[in-house]
């Protein structure tokens, strides 16, 4: 059976004007907004990113190519698998969410068919279980099952720079930049905006539910200093004949 969770918003009630829905928005106290206004609710002890849509949410629009990406997986089989595309603005030190999947009970084969049109240049970030060794991949861990099926896994699992795999730590730079501006998640990408909406703590745990797009871009953020611009965009660069090439090697 397929479970599937709907939001009624007040925007959907169209017997009233914009002027009249901003007005009973703006009798709520702003700590019910969210749960009143977008059906959004509260669970447990609270949200994890307590941070309106409209502060992260944007129009997909044309990467520019000089942008660095980098992809994140978050392993699963009865619960989803998952992956995320980020791309770095580094001028303004924004990223940008702009691919997400999801799916249940898939191989390492069938993941990289859905994940290789991506790039197969792209680097992925993964997380400590793809160390683990498994009976379906005949003791072969599961980052390099996937590296085998042609995904450019990076060499270690996803951790901060001084080798940490603190998850609060990863919450924290995440909801520091959803604060600040500096994080932006296409609008299109409707599982990802689900898995927000419902990511929550209880007793001042994370529960691990329905979380999987939320782990994957985790590990994409601590890993943000491994992403890499598309070397094909390099190639696409043509000189004078004579004129030096400082991007010669990547030809």
């Amino acid at each position: 059976m397929t479970r599937h969770v709907t939001f009624m918003t007040i925007d959907d009630a169209e017997h009233y004007t914009p002027q009249q829905r901003a007005a009973i928005i703006s009798a709520y106290p702003a700590h019910e907004r969210e749960a009143r206004a977008k059906g959004i609710p509260v669970l447990g002890s609270g949200r994890i990113f307590p941070v309106p849509e409209e502060l992260i949410a944007c129009e997909p629009f044309r990467l520019p190519r000089y942008w660095p990406r980098l992809g994140a997986l978050d392993f699963g089989w009865d619960h989803p698998s998952a992956a995320v595309e980020l791309a770095w603005d580094t001028e303004t030190d924004v990223v940008y969410v702009t691919k997400a999947c999801r799916a249940s009970q898939q191989t390492p084969a069938m993941q990289a068919l859905t994940l290789k049109p991506w790039g197969e240049w792209l680097p992925w970030a993964w997380p400590r279980d793809g160390r683990r060794e498994t009976l379906e991949g005949a003791g072969v861990a599961l980052a390099r099952q996937y590296a085998a099926h042609g995904l450019n896994m990076l060499t270690s699992h996803a951790q901060f720079a001084d080798g940490s795999v603190s998850v609060e730590a990863g919450l924290m730079e995440m909801l520091d930049r959803m604060q600040s501006g500096r994080f932006k998640v296409f609008s299109t990408l409707l599982p990802w905006f689900e898995e927000f909406r419902l990511y929550h703590r209880r007793d001042g745990q994370v529960v691990k539910l329905r979380d999987d797009l939320m782990a994957a871009t985790r590990y994409g953020v601590m890993m943000l200093r491994e992403a890499v611009v598309d070397p094909a965009e390099f190639k696409a660069v043509r000189r004078k004949a004579g004129q030096s090439d400082p991007l010669g090697a990547f030809r």
